[in-house]
């Protein structure tokens, strides 16, 4: 069977023979950086927990490294590729397996859900991603706010971005992402990765992040979009108080007097900061807003 063959491909000298052999050029636009060390390789597999009933979407599959340690523990895996250049050489690295499907589209294009019904036999989908690094929070975020039936995404990230989701009240680290992230999921830190292990190298630290997702909420909001509007504004400017924060911030129409109002009716100082509030208390102000709104 196609899908037992062993992967191949994971070290420096496969990979730049792949590429030479398709004269290919790495595209920065795209921010490619092809991962060369077969130790992380299996590291982000065991993160994933990949077994052989699930269906995986591996985003930005570049020239199918990943692809293939997939291809052999999943039942079947998408390869969703944005670089049209690279659809010929996954359809040759990719040749001896016969449960991937390569799309060649933006993964913010792609409805989930569809893949999901066609492939995931009523169980939701599993993500694995080496993702761009400048479009890694859109991305991350899209998938989570869109409400796609997925079970876990796991992923190369940048490690100040992995440090950022995984973050604490009070903590330097700590803003929208971390409680964006901590809102929809279960963040775990799996590896921090060094540059070496690309190619072409980046100038910057790399992680490997699991999150999984939540099957219930840690909080439960009135309004979720109000409150993660109320959160953007109070990290948008970090050294500003809570109240003059969301007083100018866009998207909100509360004055001034309407907020400190509220922040003492939730049992906050007037001079409260964004940093030292908690998940549940945003929750807990997004519903004193929206009871002031109904008032």
């Amino acid at each position: 069977m196609g899908r037992m063959r062993e992967p191949y491909l994971g070290d420096p000298a496969e990979t730049i023979a792949v590429l030479n052999k398709y004269g290919f050029a790495i595209q920065k636009k795209y921010g490619q950086n092809f991962l060369i060390d077969r130790h992380v390789l299996d590291k982000i597999i065991r993160a994933a927990d990949i077994s052989g009933e699930d269906f995986v979407i591996e985003i930005g599959p570049g020239i199918g490294t990943m692809t293939q340690y997939l291809a052999v523990r999943a039942r079947q895996v998408c390869a969703v590729e944005i670089d049209r250049e690279l659809i010929p050489i996954l359809e040759d690295t990719l040749a001896g397996y016969d449960n991937i499907d390569i799309i060649n589209e933006d993964i913010l294009k792609v409805d989930i859900g569809r893949l999901v019904d066609r492939y995931g036999q009523g169980r939701p989908a599993k993500i694995v991603a080496n993702l761009p690094y400048y479009i890694t929070t859109p991305i991350i975020m899209g998938l989570f706010e869109n409400h796609a039936p997925i079970n876990s995404m796991t992923m190369m990230v940048q490690k100040e971005v992995a440090q950022r989701m995984q973050a604490g009240p009070g903590t330097k680290d700590y803003g929208a992402l971390s409680l964006a992230v901590q809102y929809y999921a279960e963040p775990y830190l799996a590896a921090n990765v060094p540059p070496n292990c690309f190619l072409p190298r980046p100038k910057v630290g790399s992680a490997v992040v699991r999150l999984t997702c939540h099957n219930k909420k840690p909080v439960a909001v009135e309004d979720e979009a109000q409150m993660f509007r109320l959160i953007r504004a109070s990290f948008n400017q970090r050294r500003k108080t809570l109240t003059n924060g969301l007083k100018n911030a866009a998207g909100l129409s509360f004055s001034k007097e309407q907020i400190e109002q509220t922040l003492t009716v939730c049992g906050f100082p007037a001079s409260v900061r964004g940093e030292a509030l908690t998940l549940a208390d945003f929750a807990r102000l997004s519903d004193a807003f929206t009871a002031l709104l109904q008032s």
